[in-house]
């Protein structure tokens, strides 16, 4: 049986890494991202790494509307292990006593409501490929942060966000992996994407986590059999006492 995988944020940084890695292993992907020429060039490059079949959606996962257009153009895919959408660290930075609420919002929308309305449109799909597979089951694999286990000065929202994110994945875990649906989330430190540029100056990349690191443990997850259930892991940097990002 083909497998398959939908990837969100999959233009660039871990995303982008993970869908590389499972095009090299023969998955058919599904991927989404907003630049709809950025995805583009990224769904030939896929091609060629090969994946039997790329499908890219265009669209702003925040939009109420987005999770079932996307989940929709998967369909026809086999669904085996959708990947959680990647937060944007850039902007959501800042002390909880000057946090606009409109940022505050926004944050939101991208780190937890996006999130569980692609998992809440996805669940169809994730029962039949675990149903159709029993020995294998349907993974879940969502991008979580450090911060959402450990607090950190100016990253509250963010944080906090990446915290409900857990425990999003924790609750799926209690009332679906009884039917071979599970889902892990992955809490790293700072990772060398060009989403963590606005911290270089201060945490050089070459003290970041690398790329690979993270699509090593989505690769080793989806190894996994059905009866194996790994809600979190945290992903600390050398050199840290393992309590921050």
């Amino acid at each position: 049986m083909n497998r398959s995988a939908l990837i969100t944020g999959a233009s660039r940084g871990i995303g982008l890494g993970v869908a590389i890695r499972l095009a090299e292993q023969g998955y058919g992907l599904t991927i989404s991202a907003r630049d709809p020429e950025r995805l583009d060039k990224v769904a030939a490059q896929l091609l060629e790494a090969g994946a039997p079949e790329v499908r890219s959606v265009a669209v702003d996962l925040t939009d109420p509307a987005a999770a079932v257009q996307v989940v929709g153009a998967h369909t026809r895919v086999e669904h085996e292990s959708p990947h959680g959408p990647e937060g944007f660290l850039v902007g959501t930075a800042g002390n909880i006593a000057e946090f606009p609420m409109r940022r505050f919002d926004k944050t939101l929308a991208v780190n937890l409501a996006a999130p569980f309305a692609l998992l809440q449109a996805s669940l169809p799909l994730l029962r039949s490929a675990a149903a159709a597979q029993p020995d294998r089951g349907a993974k879940v694999i969502a991008l979580s942060s450090i911060t959402g286990v450990y607090s950190e000065p100016g990253l509250s929202v963010y944080g906090a966000t990446k915290a409900a994110l857990i425990s999003l994945v924790e609750t799926l875990n209690a009332e679906e992996s009884a039917n071979g649906i599970s889902a892990s989330a992955i809490a790293p430190a700072y990772v060398d994407t060009d989403m963590s540029d606005w911290i270089k100056e201060k945490i050089p990349a070459n003290e970041m986590l690398e790329v690979n690191d993270v699509v090593e443990i989505v690769d080793a997850l989806l190894k996994l059999s059905s009866r194996a259930v790994l809600s979190r892991l945290v992903l600390s940097r050398a050199g840290t006492d393992g309590y921050r990002a």
